[in-house]
């Protein structure tokens, strides 16, 4: 993704939708906005003072209606920065810098029947998912899981709108999601689709396996982005440059930075756009795109999300 390709949009609507999610509403500057299909993300650039910011968020509007797009963005913990950007510097009148719309987490339209898993602001996917279902109208029921206290924005909405297929699961209220009963409970033919925290998406993986369920049925997306660890150098065999990649900046946001231009679509370790070949220095990898051959030879990485495992790493760049 270059400057190039971003759109100029500005926010025309903040709603806090939950203790901890702010809903945005954007608006193209001029011309109109890119058509998109159902599980979409944009990846949003924030222009901060210190540091630049890219996040990707999910699109939660109708896909049928290109007029505005609609994403919430979750406060974080441990924020590297773009949460805290969006919900304390972003109001009505901000512009923002967008990318086209990009898919990695489409419904699979032969399944027999769809389950969405959503965990907290997971649930961002499957609205746009919603509509289209319906129109479609194909079986599917959505099991929603939050704390009421932190998250489960747009719960209300959701019950009134689905009626019996929607469940609702509240951790604060001491109400928990039975993955395995739940997957036990479908046809033959059934597509599974979980966003959510990691240990959501692997308890649906592990029952799974163990129902024996193919992996073709799993499909999953979480925008966890990069996690921090050590800093390290990293030495561009192409460019006789070095940089510094501090231990909470990612190699990805470090070569960009640096004006060094990688594409890229999820920012997560699952697209394997960026992916990058390393000449020297050992790779500890985060992403859930290589495979396992790949990531024991060493000679790749995804600096969207991994790191060097030591003090120095060579790129082929």
């Amino acid at each position: 993704m270059s400057v190039i390709d971003q759109m100029s949009v500005v926010v025309t609507a903040v709603k806090q939708v939950a203790p901890m999610i702010k809903e945005f509403t954007l608006e193209p500057l001029e011309g109109q906005l890119t058509p998109f299909s159902p599980g979409a993300h944009v990846v949003v650039t924030m222009a901060g003072t210190e540091s630049t910011y890219r996040n990707a968020y999910s699109l939660m509007s109708d896909p049928q209606d290109n007029s505005q797009y609609r994403i919430a963005v979750r406060l974080q913990e441990t924020s590297r920065g773009g949460s805290v950007y969006m919900h304390q510097q972003v109001e009505v009148g901000t512009q923002l810098k967008i990318s086209p719309p990009s898919n990695l987490f489409a419904p699979q339209w032969m399944a027999k029947k769809h389950v969405l898993f959503a965990g907290g602001v997971g649930i961002t996917p499957f609205l746009s998912y919603l509509p289209a279902l319906q129109r479609q109208q194909v079986p599917f029921e959505l099991h929603y899981m939050y704390r009421s206290q932190q998250t489960g924005a747009y719960r209300i909405e959701l019950t009134e709108s689905l009626a019996d297929r929607c469940h609702c699961y509240d951790a604060d209220q001491g109400n928990r999601c039975d993955v395995s009963a739940v997957m036990s409970a479908q046809p033959l033919g059934t597509h599974f689709y979980i966003c959510g925290p990691e240990s959501l998406i692997e308890a649906v993986q592990t029952t799974a396996d163990e129902m024996g369920i193919p992996p073709s049925a799993i499909h999953w997306e979480a925008f966890a982005g990069a996690k921090p660890g050590q800093p390290f150098v990293v030495e561009l065999s192409g460019r006789g440059v070095e940089l510094d990649v501090a231990a909470d900046s990612s190699l990805l946001e470090a070569l960009e930075a640096a004006d060094i231009k990688i594409p890229n679509l999820c920012r997560a370790g699952v697209c394997g756009q960026c992916v990058c070949d390393v000449a020297g220095g050992e790779v500890e990898h985060r992403d859930s795109y290589l495979s396992d051959t790949e990531k024991q030879s060493g000679r790749v990485i995804m600096p969207c999300v991994s790191r060097a495992a030591g003090e120095r790493l060579v790129l082929d760049i």
